[in-house]
């Protein structure tokens, strides 16, 4: 199981750092929250099976975040007020 958890493990990270990538920062921001809620929520999940299907959906998600991010880059997006740090 501690091969599983490092898997588990290795794709969150995976998942943040290209969620960080996205050049917008409400996509940015909706995507990582998504993968830690979504990551909490599975948290207990004990079933092998259920697992695999978990990790699966994960893999995929990271396909899709990457070309997002891809598509996103060619883009560009104006940072808004946070971003900047407010009006000066």
């Amino acid at each position: 199981m501690a091969s599983g958890r490092n898997q588990v493990i290795a794709l969150y990270r995976m998942l943040i750092r290209e969620s960080q990538k996205f050049p917008s920062y409400n996509y940015r921001t909706y995507a990582v929250r998504r993968v830690r809620s979504s990551f909490r929520e599975n948290m207990a999940v004990q079933n092998q099976k259920q697992l695999e299907e978990l990790l699966s959906r994960a893999r995929e998600s990271l396909s899709v975040v990457r070309r997002q991010v891809s598509v996103g880059r060619l883009y560009g997006a104006q940072k808004t007020i946070v971003e900047d740090g407010g009006p000066q």
